[in-house]
Order: structure tokens, then C-alpha cells, then sequence
């Protein structure tokens, strides 16, 4: 008699989940944003009872930052097979000046960010005392509000007397001053975000693959040693240099002159002198930057894909920057 079950095929077992359905979330920056929400808080009440001068905007600021880490708490790590053991933080900072390609490429599976973009920030906002120290909150204000009264948009007069007085009078408190600092730290990790972000749409589009972790990691450190250069030259030179010689707009985020900018008097064509700051050795530098390190911090990024995302992100931001200068021609003056 022929057995009924010969034909039973026993149930397959299920396959357990892979490494990359189990990555793991950055949970200790939940931990981080809720303790940024909250000191946001307080610096921004002390501002509002006059404790902090510029507190209210520092505060908000601050809190907007513990909001970003919340978010960013709630994203899955990259999981690479096989990854290579991380490399130190101050192996990283060096290698990326040395040897950008091994850092990006250790990047891909241990995307670490934080250290580079303080000292992005923290540089930036160095940079930026230091400048209305040289040439006085005086100065600035004044110049900023002659150009907005020359301006078809200009503020009430009440509006522009307020800022000659008040403005001047916050600008030298010691509280402000460490607001700028506080500031351009979350404004560097803010813009490190949004063109991250970019970065991986681009990605995408050219057919890649990349991870946000990736883009964010691979953006801090392009911008990184970018900025240590451009931050350090900039305030020898400012220190170098007579005040008298330093434009109060245009030079309050450098004062590299490393590009074709220094031959368009900006005064006169403030379109060709945006035109011209972006043929420099720092801007191709960067944008070489870019496209190493997205092609060698994604899954599967090409050299073709690196160079398209680099280039295009690079005409974007021309595109905007000439805009700018179009619109508010008068403060190259």
C-alpha cells in the first residue's frame, strides 16, 4: 500500500532577519535633543526677563537643534557587511586633509559627524566675533542700516533708528556675542542637514544608492576642511589687515582671496564679482571634495553619479548666489 504523505514537503524554516533589517537608531540623540529642548527653554525665558541678552534668539535656536537630534534619533544606521574597524575621531579630522578617499570610504559604514561639525560651527562663530570686534558693532549696524534706507524696501524709521541705537548696544554685550557662537553651531548643523539632504536626492537621481547617514557624514567632512582653512587664513588677515580695508558685509564670512573675484570691483558689478568668487581654488577643492566623497560613502554611487550631484548642487548654489547680488546689489557697495 503506497504511503498518502509521500508527496509532504516539510515547511521551510524561516529565514531570520538580516543585519540590515536590525540596524540600530542613534538613541542617545533623543536623549541629547530633549536636554537641548529644554536648556533652549530656559536661555530663551532668561532672554525674555532680560537676564541674557539675545537670549530669546539664541534660545530658540538651541531648541531647534534638540528638535533636529529628536528627529534624527528615529533614523536606522547604515549596515555595511564586512565594514572595516572605525577609525578614530582624530584620525579622521587629519586623514580627511591627507587621505579624503580612506576617511570617506570608512565613512560609509561609521558616518560620524559631530566632532566636525563643532568645530565647523565653533570656528564660524570664532570668526564671526572677531570680525564685529575689529570693526565695531558701530560700524556694521550703521553701514547695514544706510543700505536698507537706500533700499525700495526699507524698514519704518522708527524701525531703523531702533537698530542704530538698540542694536549697537546688544552687539557689545558678552551674552550676544556668545549667542553668535551658539548660533553658527546650529546654523552649521543645520545646513549640513539640508545639503545632505540634497545630496541624497541627487544620489537617487543619478541612479545611486546612499544612505542619509552617509550624505550627512560625507557632507560634515567636505565642509570641514573647507571651513578650518577658510576660518583660519581669515582671521590672521583680519587681524592683518587695517579695518578701514574690510568690507562689513561681504568679508563677515571670510577673507580668502583665493579666486577671480579679487579682479570685479563689487561695487560696480556685483553679479560678475559672485560670478567670479566661485573660480577659486577652495571652490574646486571642494567641489572635488564632493564628489569623492560620495562616490566612496555610498553603497553604490559611480564616479559619473559623484561628479553629477557635485556639479549640479555646485550651479544651484551660483544660481542663488547671483539672484542674491541681483536683489541686493547695493550692500557690495
Amino acid at each position: 500500500m503506497s504511503d498518502p504523505n509521500q508527496g509532504f514537503q516539510p515547511p521551510v524554516p524561516a529565514i531570520p532577519p538580516t543585519p540590515e533589517l536590525q540596524r540600530q537608531r542613534p538613541a542617545k540623540l533623543m536623549w541629547a535633543g530633549v536636554a537641548l529642548v529644554v536648556l533652549g527653554i530656559i536661555i530663551a525665558v532668561a532672554g525674555i526677563a532680560g537676564f541674557i541678552t539675545g537670549g530669546i534668539q539664541t534660545g530658540l535656536a538651541v531648541c531647534a537643534l534638540g528638535i533636529l537630534f529628536v528627529g534624527f534619533s528615529f533614523m536606522r544606521l547604515p549596515s555595511i557587511p564586512g565594514a572595516p574597524p572605525p577609525m578614530s575621531t582624530m584620525q579622521t579630522l587629519t586623514g580627511i586633509f591627507f587621505e579624503p578617499t580612506n576617511v570617506f570610504r570608512n565613512l560609509r559604514a561609521h558616518p560620524r559627524w559631530l566632532t566636525a561639525i563643532l568645530i565647523i560651527g565653533i570656528l564660524s562663530g570664532a570668526y564671526t566675533v572677531a570680525f564685529w570686534r575689529r570693526l565695531t558693532p558701530e560700524r556694521i549696524i550703521n553701514y547695514t542700516v544706510d543700505k536698507l534706507e537706500e533700499g525700495v524696501l526699507k524698514p519704518p524709521p522708527e524701525a531703523l533708528a531702533k537698530m542704530r541705537t538698540q542694536g549697537v548696544e546688544e552687539a557689545k554685550a558678552p551674552t550676544f556675542q556668545a549667542g553668535m557662537v551658539v548660533k553658527a553651531v546650529v546654523t552649521a548643523f543645520f545646513g549640513v542637514a539640508f545639503i545632505a539632504a540634497l545630496c541624497l536626492l541627487g544620489v537617487l537621481a543619478f541612479g545611486g544608492r546612499m544612505h542619509y547617514w552617509q550624505t550627512f557624514a560625507v557632507t560634515a567632512y567636505v565642509a570641514f576642511p573647507v571651513t578650518v582653512i577658510q576660518k583660519v587664513i581669515s582671521l590672521v588677515i583680519l587681524f592683518i589687515k587695517s579695518p578701514d580695508d574690510v568690507h562689513p558685509i561681504l568679508h563677515q564670512d571670510n577673507l580668502v582671496f583665493d579666486n577671480l573675484a579679487v579682479l570685479v570691483a563689487s561695487k560696480d558689478h556685483p553679479v560678475l564679482f559672485v560670478l567670479a568668487s566661485t573660480i577659486g581654488i577652495l571652490s574646486f577643492y571642494r567641489l572635488w571634495l564632493s564628489a569623492t566623497g560620495l562616490r566612496e560613502g555610498g553603497y553604490k554611487v559611480s564616479s559619473s553619479a559623484g561628479w553629477g550631484v557635485a556639479i549640479t548642487l555646485f550651479v544651484l548654489f551660483l544660481l542663488l548666489g547671483l539672484a542674491v547680488a541681483t536683489l541686493f546689489g547695493s550692500f557690495f557697495g
